[in-house]
C-alpha cells in the first residue's frame, strides 16, 4: 500500500507539471533556464543516487573496505573543478545539450560529424547501459525482498524484470510529458525520501547489532575501516589505486562537468546560480549521502559474512529487520532513487536524439510543438533500449566499471578545448571514439582484456592520448572566425586564447589562476568535511579532528578568496 501510494503520488506530481514543459524545447529540456540553485543541485544529487548505488557500495565495502569508496569519491575532484572552472562557462554557453557545444567551439563538417557521433554514443550505448544497470539493481532488490512470492504470485523467469520495466513506463509518462520540470521537482521529493530511507535502514541495522561500537570492534585489526586510499587494502591493487586517484577523475568523459550535470547547469537562472548548484550537489553527494550507505555496508558484512553476492546485503537487512510499514517506506525510497535516475536518463538521452540529431540534421525548421513531440517519442525509444540492456546485465559493480572504462580517455581533450585554441574537432572525435573502443575492448574482448581496473584505465588513457595528439597535429586548426566567435561568447581565461583576445579586443571573464586557487581550497573543504564525518562515525577521532582542521583551514582560505570581486 505504501509503495502504491508513492507511485501514484509521483505520477500525479509529474503530470501536474506537464504544462511547464510543453511550450518549447528550452522549456522541455532545460526548464526555460529558470531553475533555482537548490533545486538544480538537489536534482543533480538525486540523479546520481539510484537504487544501484547502495547495492554497489555494499559490494565495494565487502570486497575492499571503506577505502574502496575512493573508486567513486575520486570523482569529487572533478566535481569541485566543475564548481569553479566550468559551471559559469557552461551557463554562459546557453546550450541545451553538451554535444551542442561542439558546433560553438569547432566549425564545418568535422564539427557536425563530432556532434552527431557524440549525441549517438551518449544517447544510445552509454546512456542505455547506465539505465540497464539501474534496472538490474531494481530486479536484485525485488528478488532479495521476495515481493511477488510474498503476495502469492509466481512472476516466472523474467517476471521481476518486467515489473521493473512497468515502473520505468510509469517514470516515462511524467518524464515524457513534463520534461525537465517534471524530472527536477519529482527529484526533490524522491531525493528526500531516498536519503531518509537510507538513514532509516542504517539506524535499524545499527540498533540490531548493538551500535557502532560493536561494528568497530568486529573489524578491529583489519583494513576494513581504513579511510585513506593507501596501505594494504582488501583487493585494491596499487595500480587500481593510482588509476582512481591520479587518472580517472580527469580522463573520464565528464572531466568538465558531465552530460546530466550540464543540463542542470544550463537550466540554472544565471552563472552564479549554476556555481551554487554545483556546490550544493557536492555537499549532498559526498558529505551527507556517503555515510548511511557505508554504515549499512559494514553492518551487512557483520551479519552476513558469507553472503555469496555482497551487493544484496542492503535489501537483506531491509527484509530481515524492518516491520511492514517501515519496509514499505524504504522500498518506496529505493524506488524513488531508481525513478529519479531513470527520469533523468530518459530526459537526457532524449535531448541528444531531439536537439542534436532530429533538429540539427533532419528537421532544422521544425516548430517548437513538433520538437517537443519528437522529444517525447525519443523518451520512449531510450526507455525501451534501457530495458533491453537490463536483460543482458548481471553484476552492478561490473557494469559500473564498464561505464567508467568506455568513458575514459577523452577527458583531457574536453578540458583543453576550453582553454587552448589548437584543439580541433578531429582531436575530440578521435579521443571520444578511441576511448570508447579501447575501454570496451579491454573490458569485454578476451584477447585484449585487461583484468586489473587501474591498468585498464591507464592503458586506455595513454593510447587515447597518443591517438588524439596525432590526429590534432595531422589536421588544420579551427578557423580564426570560429575561434573568435567562441571566445567572444565564452571568454575563458588562461594563456591559450591570447590571439583571440587581441583580435576581439575583449578581456576574459575568467581569472583562471584565481579559480584554480578556489578549486584547491574547495577540494580541501569538501574532502575534509567528508572524512571528518567519517572519522568520528568510525571511532577514529585523530582522523576526524585532522580532517575537520583541514576543512576549517580550507574554508577560511576559500572565504578569503571569495571576497575578491569575480571578474565575471
Amino acid at each position: 500500500m505504501v509503495v502504491g501510494i508513492y507511485l501514484v503520488f509521483s505520477l500525479l506530481l509529474g503530470l501536474y507539471l506537464s504544462r511547464r514543459g510543453t511550450r518549447s524545447l528550452v522549456d522541455f529540456f532545460v526548464s526555460g533556464r529558470s531553475l533555482p540553485w537548490w533545486l538544480a543541485g538537489t536534482s543533480m544529487a538525486a540523479t546520481t543516487f539510484s537504487i544501484d548505488t547502495p547495492l554497489y557500495v555494499c559490494g565495494l565495502v565487502a570486497q575492499r573496505g571503506v577505502a574502496g569508496n575512493w573508486e567513486w569519491w575520486s570523482f569529487g575532484l572533478t566535481h569541485v573543478v566543475m564548481i569553479y572552472i566550468f559551471a559559469r562557462l557552461w551557463r554562459r554557453s546557453e546550450i541545451i545539450t553538451d554535444a551542442e557545444l561542439t558546433e560553438l567551439r569547432y566549425g564545418g563538417k568535422p564539427a557536425a560529424i563530432l556532434r552527431a557521433t557524440k549525441a549517438f554514443l551518449f544517447a544510445v550505448p552509454i546512456n542505455c547501459i547506465g539505465m540497464g544497470y539501474a534496472l538490474l539493481a531494481t530486479v536484485k532488490v525485488i528478488d532479495a525482498l521476495d515481493i511477488w512470492n510474498s503476495l502469492g504470485i509466481d512472476p516466472g523467469v523474467n517476471g521481476k524484470l518486467w515489473s521493473v520495466v512497468g515502473v520505468s513506463v510509469l517514470v516515462l509518462i511524467y518524464a515524457g510529458v513534463a520534461g525537465l520540470w517534471g524530472v527536477v521537482v519529482t527529484d526533490l521529493f524522491q531525493f528526500v525520501l531516498a536519503l531518509g530511507g537510507a538513514v532509516l535502514v542504517a539506524g535499524v541495522a545499527l540498533h540490531h547489532v548493538g551500535g557502532m561500537g560493536t561494528v568497530v570492534a568486529h573489524f578491529q585489526g583489519t583494513e576494513m575501516l581504513r579511510l585513506w586510499p593507501w596501505g594494504e587494502q582488501v583487493g585494491l591493487s596499487a595500480s587500481t589505486l593510482f588509476g582512481y586517484m591520479f587518472v580517472q577523475w580527469w580522463a573520464f568523459r565528464r572531466s568538465d562537468g558531465g552530460g546530466e550535470f550540464i543540463q542542470r547547469l544550463a537550466a540554472a537562472k544565471d552563472e552564479a546560480e549554476a556555481e551554487r548548484a554545483a556546490w550544493w550537489f557536492n555537499i549532498l553527494n559526498y558529505v551527507v549521502r556517503t555515510w548511511p550507505w557505508v554504515v549499512v555496508a559494514l553492518v551487512a558484512r557483520v551479519i552476513y559474512p558469507d553472503l555469496s553476492d555482497p551487493e544484496l546485503g542492503y535489501p537483506r537487512l531491509m527484509r530481515d529487520f524492518l516491520p511492514p510499514v517501515l519496509l514499505g517506506l524504504v522500498v518506496a525510497s529505493l524506488l524513488a532513487a531508481f525513478m529519479s535516475t531513470m527520469s533523468t536518463l530518459i530526459n537526457w538521452g532524449a535531448s541528444y536524439l531531439t536537439r542534436d540529431l532530429y533538429q540539427r540534421f533532419w528537421r532544422p525548421q521544425a516548430s517548437q510543438t513538433e520538437l517537443v513531440t519528437a522529444g517525447r517519442l525519443a523518451s520512449v525509444g531510450v526507455t525501451a533500449l534501457g530495458a533491453v540492456a537490463a536483460f543482458y546485465a548481471q553484476d552492478v559493480t561490473a557494469v559500473f566499471r564498464l561505464v567508467i572504462a568506455i568513458g575514459t580517455g577523452p577527458g583531457v581533450v574536453l578540458i583543453l578545448r576550453w582553454f587552448w585554441w589548437r584543439v580541433n574537432a578531429v582531436a575530440e572525435w578521435t579521443a571520444m571514439v578511441a576511448g570508447f573502443a579501447i575501454g570496451l575492448g579491454t573490458t569485454v574482448v578476451p584477447v585484449i582484456q585487461i583484468p586489473d581496473f587501474g591498468w585498464r584505465l591507464m592503458v586506455t588513457t595513454g593510447i587515447t592520448a597518443l591517438a588524439w595528439l596525432i590526429a590534432m597535429y595531422s589536421t588544420a586548426p579551427e578557423s580564426e572566425a570560429t575561434l573568435n566567435e567562441f571566445y567572444r561568447r565564452i571568454r575563458p581565461g588562461g594563456p591559450g586564447w591570447r590571439r583571440q583576445k587581441q583580435a576581439t579586443g575583449l578581456a576574459p571573464l575568467q581569472d583562471l589562476g584565481w579559480e584554480l586557487q578556489r578549486t584547491l581550497a574547495g577540494i580541501g573543504l569538501l574532502f575534509g568535511s567528508m572524512l571528518g564525518v567519517g572519522g568520528f562515525l568510525l571511532w577514529q577521532p585523530l582522523v576526524g579532528w585532522g580532517a575537520w582542521i583541514l576543512a576549517v583551514g580550507a574554508g577560511w582560505w576559500l572565504a578569503k578568496l571569495q571576497r575578491r570581486v569575480n571578474p565575471g
